[in-house]
């Protein structure tokens, strides 16, 4: 029986700053593109892809557990084309049980900036759902994906460790009470319309702002934001004209390129006659140039200038926290009992295949030395002798799927196959189980690698210098 092994290969806001974060994004539209070429690296028998501002992960099911690491760091390499020597020392391995530890506290929220927030499950239960579709998961996968995401809502639902309105965009409106008091008379800018910014306008509106103008390169998505709040709506091109009136901007958009650059800052700065201008940059890959910050006047915060407000507002969330471990531990042995009986199945239907071969030559041979039965009596001898066999077979296929489920349970399955003979039969279940993944794989359309090797090629190291 082939053994399998579960792998987490990642970075995240604790071991990679923004600026080496922002090089290694999945943009949505490479990202079915990116789980293709990741199932068909050596090794790889399912994948999925985690990618939200804080953290990129890489989750695989491999064959191999002492090489896959190698492999991953390959993929990585070849994908955003940046050798490994500039990454290795940010991204982290986990294997196994440390691998499905990781999976379980990343959903519940956890491992997050933001202790306890939501908003990773969502993005975790997109990501399974997207690797579904795109036929990159298979039994394992398909099993502990799922359970994490009903772990996390349970947890959220029991402990109400999100009840407490802690978020980056809470902290981000919190750090401008630091620089101005209070948001009374303050006029806001929110730069790109998606869920973060919408968060960001909640917080403000709650805490005193006047107005809040709402830009973005669709203008029906300003509109409809911006609808919800009684905001001024605004489409990009009047993003500088903004930019004079306002105290506050908040940028948080999907782009990939800088949305302002120091020098368009600087040329409205003259404008504002040294009135201060609070930015908070919470998009990775980054909206706003750091350069920035340097202005006179301008205080620049980016996603990880965050993390200290964020620790001031976590106390109820650490104590809930606790609890939430405690049901990690939990899952994670209802998963591991699961796993062990994952070797049961095909070592049952090896004995059944074994069974039904010696009973199907048995009756042949019965039948070859009293020729003169009919059938009615073949019938009778045929439903007898199998209840025989099925009565042998089932205490002991009880007794095995038990013995499984404990701690030495691939022990108890290799005593098992060779007290009855059985490794002929798994070696052809085997054969077979390659013969299908061998027709799946020869399926794979052409068009597929063609992709993977265009993006390659198009992915030069002077445009990652821009991204």
């Amino acid at each position: 029986m082939t053994h399998m092994h579960i792998v987490v290969a990642g970075l995240n806001y604790r071991t990679a700053p923004v600026s080496i974060r922002e090089k290694f994004t999945f943009s949505d539209a490479d990202l079915e593109l990116a789980l293709k070429e990741l199932k068909e690296t050596k090794s790889v028998m399912e994948c999925v892809i985690v990618g939200t501002c804080n953290r990129t992960e890489l989750y695989v099911v491999v064959d191999r557990e002492h090489l896959c690491d190698h492999y991953l760091r390959g993929f990585i390499e070849k994908w955003f084309g940046v050798p490994r020597e500039q990454f290795n020392k940010h991204l982290y391995i986990y294997e196994n049980e440390k691998a499905i530890d990781h999976l379980f506290r990343v959903t519940s929220g956890l491992d997050s900036m933001v202790i306890g927030e939501t908003q990773i499950l969502g993005q975790i239960r997109n990501a399974f759902l997207l690797s579904q579709q795109t036929k990159t998961t298979g039994t394992l996968f398909n099993t502990l994906f799922k359970q994490a995401v009903t772990l996390a809502k349970r947890a959220h639902t029991e402990t109400g460790i999100g009840e407490n309105p802690v978020s980056v965009s809470y902290a981000a409106v919190e750090l401008g009470k630091r620089i101005f008091g209070s948001y009374d008379h303050k006029k806001v800018m929110i730069i790109g319309a998606g869920k973060m910014s919408e968060l960001t306008v909640k917080h403000l509106y709650a805490n005193g702002a006047d107005k809040v103008i709402v830009v973005n390169r669709t203008l029906s998505r300003a509109q409809e934001l911006a609808g919800k709040f009684q905001g001024v709506a605004s489409s990009m091109d009047k993003l500088l004209d903004y930019l004079e009136e306002v105290d506050i901007v908040i940028s948080s958009t999907g782009s990939s390129e800088m949305v302002l650059n120091r020098a368009q800052v600087a040329a409205v700065l003259q404008k504002r006659r040294s009135r201060p201008l609070f930015m908070i940059d919470i998009a990775v890959p980054r909206d706003l140039d750091s350069a920035i910050g340097d202005l006179p006047n301008v205080f620049l915060y980016d996603i990880d200038n965050l993390q200290s407000i964020v620790n001031n507002h976590l106390q109820e969330r650490r104590k809930a926290a606790l609890v939430i471990e405690d049901m990690i531990v939990e899952e994670m042995s209802v998963f591991e009992q699961w796993t062990r009986t994952l070797g049961v199945t095909p070592l049952i239907q090896a004995l059944q295949t074994k069974a039904s071969t010696i009973h199907e030559e048995t009756m042949d041979s019965l039948m070859k030395k009293l020729p003169d039965l009919d059938e009615r009596e073949l019938k009778v001898i045929r439903k007898l002798t199998k209840s025989i066999v099925n009565q042998m077979l089932r205490d002991p296929v009880i007794r095995i799927k038990e013995m499984a489920a404990e701690r030495d349970g691939e022990e108890a399955l290799d005593y098992f196959t060779k007290i009855f003979a059985l490794e002929e039969q798994l070696l052809e279940q085997e054969r077979a189980e390659s013969v299908t993944r061998q027709q799946e794989a020869s399926e794979t359309p052409d068009r597929w690698k063609e992709e993977i090797l265009t993006k390659v090629s198009l992915k030069p190291a002077d445009a990652l210098a821009k991204t």
